[in-house]
């Protein structure tokens, strides 16, 4: 199948912007990869990149074709894990996008309970918003997403949605830690730290807000949960986060559930690309998601 790895020389420069950085990354010389892409554009009739002063650029010939090999490449992967089923054998790799909020906890136990079922298989697992996940969709470099609040789109298949509440996250000796009921106004009264406003859980607390007299100033904002959760060690600070995202068993942080009436849920949703065919371990990732989550809403 050279004529694969030939099209994965254009797919990789097409990444990079570059011939130098592409060739290192695939072990070939440049001069193979700049005679494989004059190849392809003396057959094709048409330039498929720019030659700029620091870099490639594809051109509008070269983005649809670039589209095609990563729409084969994803076939060809399919096929394959077709023919292990056949062999009796579960392998091949997930490639999956995730939100933030499921890094600490509940996707490395997804992976780990599903490797040991199918210990031949292996993960690619990238972190984003929503906006980042459509376009790991579309790009071909992903199989699935599992992000919070994937809006609707035509080419997009919602797999299966799951109803995620927000929580107040704050550590174990915080005032409100032991506090029966907790408000977002209680919360107020403290130092809070919350993600940017590009991640869906500040989204809905913004959502609430517009229409509540309670009003947060926040001390820190980040894009990362992991710093926020590392805040909260500090000056009594309190975030928050989707539920699934704030487990908190033998740690230090405690979760607490906002009793404010009509405070908004979101909705974490397990998504695809619409009309494409998964790789069959994909699939069977699919189904220990859907049970897995089924599980945690139990």
């Amino acid at each position: 199948m050279n004529h694969l790895r030939f099209l994965r020389y254009v797919d990789e420069v097409a990444r990079v912007g570059s011939i130098r950085q592409a060739a290192e990354r695939l072990h070939v010389a440049p001069s193979a990869v700049n005679r494989r892409i004059q190849d392809l554009e003396e057959e094709l009739g048409t330039p498929i990149f720019e030659r700029l002063p620091r870099g490639m650029r594809l051109t509008t010939a070269g983005e649809l074709f670039v589209r095609y090999i990563r729409g084969r490449s994803a076939e060809l992967d399919g096929v394959r894990s077709q023919i292990e089923e056949l062999k009796g054998k579960r392998r091949g790799t997930v490639r999956i996008v995730a939100s933030q909020a499921l890094g600490p906890v509940y996707l490395p136990g997804a992976v780990s309970s599903f490797r040991a079922a199918h210990p031949l298989v292996s993960f690619e697992v990238t972190f984003g918003d929503h906006l980042q996940a459509l376009e790991a969709l579309r790009a071909f470099d992903v199989d699935l997403a599992l992000v919070f609040n994937l809006a609707p789109e035509a080419d997009i298949e919602s797999i299966r949605q799951f109803d995620q509440p927000l929580v107040a996250l704050m550590h174990r000796s915080h005032p409100l830690a032991g506090q029966p009921r907790v408000y977002l106004r209680d919360c107020a009264d403290y130092p809070v730290v919350l993600p940017d406003r590009d991640i869906g859980g500040r989204q809905l607390l913004e959502r609430f807000m517009m229409r509540s007299s309670v009003k947060l100033r926040p001390m820190v904002e980040s894009n990362s949960f992991e710093f926020l959760r590392g805040c909260l060690y500090y000056q009594q600070a309190i975030s928050f986060q989707i539920a699934i995202g704030a487990v908190t068993e033998g740690g230090e942080l405690v979760a607490r559930q906002l009793e404010d009436r009509h405070f908004p849920r979101g909705k974490l949703v397990l998504a695809s690309l619409r009309h494409r065919q998964l790789p069959v371990i994909a699939h069977a990732f699919v189904e220990h998601i859907q049970q897995t989550l089924e599980a945690a809403e139990a």
